[in-house]
This record gives structure tokens, C-alpha cells and sequence, in this order.
């Protein structure tokens, strides 16, 4: 990349490219965005984002513009958020949210809107949960969830729901879990996980199952992993991965496969990448990255393959770097 960062974030563009942003640079909180084209190999600088931000979060709508939202600033927490239009490279301001936060989940529903939940706040952790509408530029508060959390995950179910799962509150780490239907803005409560985990990914597989893996809970870093049926409401204890890890990030490949790779052990940045068969449950070793990275990101290419880029080293060394997986 032009620009060493962690923390950052990227997301895959209507025309194939991936756009990065913001995140922690080398010599503070950056504004710069830039665009990785797979054809040529080559990253070029976009315009600069309004605001410098990190642990911020970043969607592709519907329309093919990309929105930008909250995160951690100069000041504190963040409540601004912005617009990418590709094909002009510029980034215009949109409303702000109802609520600053950071650390916090974005996901884009079935009717193209966006649902940010939780987070850190300036007083802590958030229940609140808002929705952008991207016609209006408007966000909307919704019901609150019935547990405050950060360092959760989120993703989109076959039915359009949106599972959120673990985090950490005022009271410690969680393993509760609970699905927000858009349909009827509800809240509700389904089984726990086995394990309580905070900073751990979370991927729906191709038969809808949704796999949560790694993670810290209040004894230490976990190896273990579980998977939630949905028609069961049920979660199962799968195969232990080789290396506990947080902050790691999980691709769903072209074979239905999961990719995790990178993230922290204790102090020590990670190289290695292992590999989730959902039909046996097991977790493979496969080929190390070049370069080893934490808070990175990883975006999922036309063709299949995972490019994964910048991230923190051990000893907080920023890196510029990006490879490619496939």
C-alpha cells in the first residue's frame, strides 16, 4: 500500500477493485484511502476521507458507494460519517449518528439500509442500535439490545436476521447471543454459546450455519470454536483450531471453506493461517502469511482468492505490506 496502517478497513467496490481507509498510521490517525486493483496489482491513492478514523466500519451499499461510519478520533469516539463515490474519488459527508461509538458492528440488510449495534461510547459500553438509509442520508435509533456489548460480532443470517454474538459489557465477557429482524425491529435472546469470547470472527457458512472462532474470555485466549444452527438453536462445540488468536480476521472461500489468518497471540503478532472444513469440522494448517499482521484486513477477490492487507507487527510496527492468498 501507499500508506503503512491497522485498524483500517476495506470493502470490494461494484467494479472489482478494494477500496482501504483510514485506521492508524505511522505517524498518528490518517484520512487517506486508497484502491487496490487486482488486474494490475498496483494500489492507487483516492481522496482523502473528512475525518481521520480507526476501528471504525465500512460497507459497500447497494448503489456502489461506499459509506464510512464512527470509529475512534482524534477527540474520542466518532459519530460522523461519510460517503465514497468511486467514480468521482470523492468523500462527501452524510448525517451523524444518533450515538457515537467505536469497536461496533455494521450490516447491510436485505432492503440495503445499514444496521450499526453496540460499541464503546464515551461512557462505556452501548446497548443502542441505529439504521442508515442511504436514499435519505438519515439515521434512525431502533430498540435497544437487551445486553451492552463491544468487541462483539455480527452477521447476516439466510433469513434475512442479523445474529449478534459475545463481547464484552460492564460485567465481563458474554456468551450470550441475540437476532434483530429488521421486519419487526425486535430484539431476541437465543441460546448461549458454549463460550464466552470477546474480539473473535464470526462467518455464515454456505449451509447457513454461522462459525464463530478464537477469541479471549476472562481465563485467556481461546482455540476452540462453535458453530450455531439456526433451525435448531442450538451451538456445537467443532474441531480446535491449531493457534488461539484474536483480532484474527475469517474469509469464506469459493469451496466453502473458512480462512482465518493472522491476529495475536499474548504479545506476538502471527504469520500462520489455518483452514475450517465445515463438512468434517476440522481445522487445517495451510501456508503462512509473509508478513506477520494484526488488525489487518481481508477482502474476498472476484476470483476468489483473499487479499490481506497492512496490520500492526509485534513490537506495534505499521505495516504497508499486502499478499494474497490462493
Amino acid at each position: 500500500m501507499n500508506t503503512a496502517r491497522f485498524a483500517h478497513t476495506a470493502s470490494i467496490l461494484t467494479n472489482g477493485t478494494v477500496l482501504v481507509a483510514g485506521g492508524q498510521g505511522v505517524s498518528g490517525l490518517s484520512t487517506s484511502a486508497e484502491v487496490y486493483n487486482p488486474s494490475t496489482g498496483l494500489w492507487t491513492t483516492t481522496g482523502n476521507l473528512n475525518t481521520a478514523r480507526m476501528f471504525h466500519t465500512q460497507v459497500t451499499l447497494t448503489n456502489g458507494n461506499v459509506l464510512v461510519v464512527g470509529g475512534q478520533g482524534m477527540s474520542g469516539p466518532l459519530s460522523s460519517a461519510e460517503v465514497y463515490d468511486p467514480s468521482t474519488g470523492i468523500w462527501t459527508t452524510t448525517g451523524n449518528m444518533n450515538t457515537v461509538r467505536f469497536q461496533y458492528t455494521a450490516s447491510i440488510l436485505t432492503n440495503g439500509n445499514v444496521l450499526v449495534v453496540g460499541g464503546q461510547g464515551v461512557n462505556g459500553p452501548l446497548s443502542s442500535a441505529e439504521v442508515y438509509n442511504p436514499s435519505t442520508g438519515l439515521w434512525t435509533t431502533i430498540g435497544n439490545m437487551n445486553t451492552a456489548r463491544w468487541g462483539h460480532t455480527a452477521s447476516i443470517l439466510t433469513n434475512g436476521n442479523v445474529l449478534v454474538v459475545g463481547g464484552q459489557g460492564m460485567s465481563g465477557v458474554f456468551g450470550s447471543a441475540e437476532v434483530y429482524n429488521p421486519s419487526a425491529g425486535r430484539w431476541t435472546i437465543i441460546s448461549y454459546m458454549n463460550t464466552a469470547r470477546i474480539v473473535h470472527t464470526q462467518v455464515t457458512l454456505t449451509n447457513g450455519n454461522i462459525l464463530v472462532a478464537g477469541g479471549q474470555g476472562m481465563s485467556g485466549l481461546y482455540n476452540n470454536a462453535e458453530v450455531y444452527n439456526l433451525s435448531t438453536d442450538f451451538w456445537i462445540t467443532t474441531g480446535i483450531v491449531n493457534t488461539a488468536r484474536i483480532y484474527h480476521t475469517a474469509s469464506i472461500l469459493t469451496n466453502g471453506y473458512v480462512l482465518v489468518a493472522g491476529g495475536i497471540n499474548g504479545s506476538t503478532a502471527l504469520r500462520n493461517a489455518e483452514m475450517y472444513n465445515p463438512s468434517t469440522g476440522l481445522w487445517t494448517a495451510t501456508g503462512n502469511m509473509n508478513t506477520a499482521r494484526v488488525y489487518h484486513t481481508a477482502s474476498i477477490l472476484t476470483n476468489g482468492y483473499v487479499l490481506v492487507a497492512g496490520g500492526a507487527i509485534t513490537g506495534g510496527i505499521t505495516s504497508n505490506s499486502a499478499e494474497i492468498y490462493g
